[in-house]
């Protein structure tokens, strides 16, 4: 048997604009939910979740990444456009708080390669260099929807993408592109499957882990935390409005059926939770405020 433990990695906070992360929700509703700061901004998390798989058998763990948040990458002209608070790389500073460097990470999952998740595994911004991988070590994994889409994007979400990405990825050997209906390779732990949605961005993948009596989804940019669980929220960076709706629908059918854990990327305040239904809304329950090196 395996034992599964999961911790959240805290990334590099940014601010942005809170008209745009609660789409078609009026600022008076949404500023209950959280407080702006006098230019309208909204502070969001950018986290990455680390899963440590330790085999019984006394073999050295495998440690797999689920994204890497936004990092330090940006020159400071897209750092304060995009509302970057710290300078240094904070993921590498919430994994050396768990013994961990660059080096112990296995596998890197990306859902998909939004540079608020995917920013933080290339090096900090240098004027006098390009940017590199971080993690030398690991498996980098995406899908090919997602990877095609960062490739190519459309204008209307071609910001949200680092251009050199993609690049650096394919030229390092380690990229592995996940098809929906394939079977996954056999690096991957047989914990983990993927769900795929479309709405926030074509082909974002969720990865499932299965543990011993519990299992968690990383919900990613579909549900980015607490405020956004109500079904009808939606964010002004969403592909596709409805089709958001439709698949949290089908997401918290799940949930609530399995009582699975939802790991939310973007709440600074709540790293995971469980959803119910009350009179009709679905919301919150069993929120987990701390996670480190929690047992699956």
């Amino acid at each position: 048997m395996t034992e599964i433990k999961a911790s959240s990695v805290m990334g590099n906070r940014q601010s942005l604009d809170g008209g745009a992360m609660f789409g078609n929700v009026p600022r008076t509703l949404w500023e209950q939910w959280v407080k702006p700061d006098e230019g309208g901004r909204i502070e969001l998390a950018t986290k990455g979740l680390l899963l440590e798989f330790c085999p019984q058998s006394g073999a050295p763990p495998l440690r797999v990444l689920l994204e890497a948040g936004i990092g330090t990458y940006m020159s400071p002209k897209l750092k304060a456009r995009f509302g970057v608070i710290e300078d240094r790389p904070i993921l590498l500073e919430s994994l050396s708080d768990l013994g961990l460097s660059p080096l112990d990470i296995d596998i890197v999952i990306l859902s998909h390669l939004h540079f608020d998740h995917a920013g933080g595994i290339l090096t900090g911004y240098d004027p006098h260099r390009p940017s590199s991988l971080v993690f030398d070590k690991a498996r980098y994994v995406v899908s090919r929807e997602a990877f095609l889409r960062s490739k190519c994007p459309h204008p209307r979400d071609q910001a949200s993408f680092i251009p050199q990405l993609g690049e650096l990825l394919e030229k390092s050997g380690k990229l592995t592109l996940i098809e929906r209906d394939e079977r996954l390779p056999s690096f991957l732990p047989k914990e983990l499957s993927f769900r795929f949605t479309d709405g926030h961005t074509p082909g974002q993948m969720h990865t499932i882990c299965q543990g011993g009596d519990r299992k968690l989804i990383f919900l990613g940019d579909l549900v980015p935390g607490a405020p956004w669980v109500h079904l009808p929220v939606t964010m002004g960076y969403d592909r596709f409005a409805e089709k958001v709706i439709d698949e949290k629908k089908e997401m918290y059918r799940l949930m609530m059926k399995d009582q699975i854990y939802g790991f939310f990327v973007h709440d600074p305040a709540i790293a995971m939770a469980q959803v119910t239904e009350q009179n009709g809304r679905v919301v919150v329950q069993n929120p987990i405020y701390e996670l480190k090196r929690w047992q699956l």
